[in-house]
């Protein structure tokens, strides 16, 4: 059996952590972006798996997951804030950060196809993004894919089991209010709700329900599935649902589990 090519792990999370060490780790909203970039390196991970055969674009994938967020940390001291409408774009201040500012030089490059930096800084520049400009190459949305598959995965862990008041930093949540038909019928059409308005707090819900229908990959919509944390959001939100935001949220459950039957 053939020993797997494997970057140096240890060093790149030595990097990580020297970073994220600068940023008050017993902030709750650094604390969970930390978290949180350790588990979509190991669902990244898993999904390259199921998708190449080569070590190095595996192990690529799993230093992607690692970074992605890194912009999250130097948005929130700056702004104050997670919501990328109200202070700056993630994902772009990020790649700045390891790609403009260095931060990429520090880590261990053995064990990683040639390309990897090109691939590296364009799949963080677009993970957040609505959609994926149309001239990507096939090997760039692979990577680009794999990794905001891997986010959204983490991303509803993170919604079912963080309370929203440690989550969320609104000094006015957003008052619930059943959703407008222009978000209905993206869940009718099985698609992402675009941030083309404010939304209410039960429209967000939905919106955050609707990722998954953009999942990719079927390892994707599998981990979903075990994890069972897309469903948890589902029950939680009927639970304090008026009669026509239960009918929605029924409505949406039923199209999430035509979805994932394919």
């Amino acid at each position: 059996m053939r020993k797997r090519v494997e970057v140096n792990r240890e060093q790149a999370i030595g990097v990580f952590k020297e970073y994220t060490d600068h940023y008050d780790s017993k902030d709750t909203k650094v604390w969970l972006k930390i978290e949180h970039s350790y588990r979509v390196c190991d669902i990244a991970l898993q999904i390259a798996s199921s998708v190449f055969s080569d070590d190095k674009d595996i192990e690529l994938a799993w230093i992607m997951g690692l970074l992605h967020d890194i912009g999250r940390f130097e948005q929130l001291r700056r702004y104050g804030t997670f919501l990328d409408a109200h202070s700056i774009d993630h994902a772009e201040l990020g790649a700045d950060i390891l790609f403009k500012d260095g931060i990429i030089d520090r880590f261990n490059t053995d064990g990683l196809p040639d390309d990897w930096m090109i691939l590296t800084e364009k799949a963080i520049r677009l993970h957040n993004k609505l959609n994926l400009p149309g001239d990507l190459t096939v090997r760039e949305k692979l990577f680009c894919d794999i990794l905001r598959d891997a986010d959204k995965v983490d991303i509803f862990r993170v919604l079912a089991e963080i309370p929203y008041e440690k989550r969320a930093n609104y000094e006015n949540p957003p008052k619930r209010e059943c959703a407008r038909d222009e978000v209905m019928i993206c869940v009718k059409e099985h698609r992402c709700v675009p941030r083309v308005f404010e939304r209410s707090r039960f429209e967000a819900q939905i919106s955050q329900c609707c990722m998954a229908f953009e999942l990719v990959y079927d390892e994707s919509r599998k981990l979903v599935v075990m994890q069972g944390n897309l469903m948890k959001l589902i029950e939680e939100a009927k639970k304090d649902a008026n009669d026509k935001e239960f009918e929605q949220m029924c409505f949406l459950e039923d199209e999430l589990k035509k979805y994932f039957k394919g």
